[in-house]
């Protein structure tokens, strides 16, 4: 339902509409194997295939694959095969893909120096909420 609000009339960002083309790259770099693939990147040294699915702990085939090829076409990353026999492709970032990496290693720091605060905000929380709704009686 189109309103005809603007939120930029009213001090918002343009990000904040439902029609913006950056919520597409937000939506692109908030992937949690994105990020990663993004970090594991970010040295500037190219990596096969098999190297990153080892580094990235837990992801698939599939999911690296697609991972990959959604980089590839949003100009992150670049892919280059080497006419060999078995064929080698390697994964590199583009000018693009390391200046996000830069962001995406900033966001991963905080996030290690951070996990056990995150991690006892969440215990607290559900204690909180495994004691039931406040009495209001009281």
């Amino acid at each position: 339902m189109d309103t005809g609000f603007d939120l930029r009339e009213h001090g918002g960002v343009a990000a904040f509409l439902r029609d913006c083309p950056t919520r597409a790259v937000l939506d692109v770099i908030a992937s949690k194997w994105t990020m990663l693939v993004l970090v594991a990147l970010e040295d500037g040294r190219p990596m096969r295939f098999a190297e990153l699915r080892r580094r990235l702990d837990g992801v698939t085939q599939k999911v690296l694959t697609q991972t990959l090829r959604t980089l590839e076409r949003e100009g992150l990353l670049t892919r280059t095969v080497y006419p060999t026999v078995p064929p080698r492709v390697d994964y590199q970032l583009s000018r693009l893909g390391q200046e996000v990496g830069g962001l995406v290693q900033s966001i991963t720091d905080w996030s290690q120096a951070n996990s056990a605060a995150i991690q006892a905000a969440r215990e607290e929380f559900d204690e909180r909420a495994d004691c039931g709704p406040p009495d209001s009686a009281a």
